[in-house]
């Protein structure tokens, strides 16, 4: 199962060949000490608010489509976009699970 890079990034959001509306701006590196970083549950916490939000917004473009209110082309973009989050969230807890085993089977 690979990890697709545009689910980790929350600048990008449109599926297909469509290019994003702003390109993300990129900073050059500052001295160490001045940049403070996000720790890996941060980090865990923004990915896990972003599958929440894409896959609301999954089942939110479902229910407008069967009302009539989102073409189909909508319907099917957001289904996907929700199935890939859904995959890559099940990706990354299935390696968060399988990293505890390790370090539990570890001799001290």
């Amino acid at each position: 199962m690979s990890l697709s890079i545009a689910m980790l990034s929350p600048e990008i959001s449109r599926i297909g060949g469509a290019a994003p509306t702003a390109a993300p701006a990129i900073t050059p590196p500052a001295s160490a000490g001045s940049v403070p970083q996000a720790s890996f549950a941060d980090t865990l916490a923004s990915m896990a608010t972003d599958a929440i939000s894409t896959i609301k917004a999954g089942e939110t473009t479902a229910t407008a489509g069967m009302k009539g209110q989102a073409s189909l082309q909508q319907v099917v973009q957001a289904v996907m976009m929700a199935e890939q989050t859904l995959q890559t969230v099940v990706a990354v807890r299935d390696k968060v699970v399988g990293a505890y085993q390790e370090i539990s089977r570890m001799q001290i």
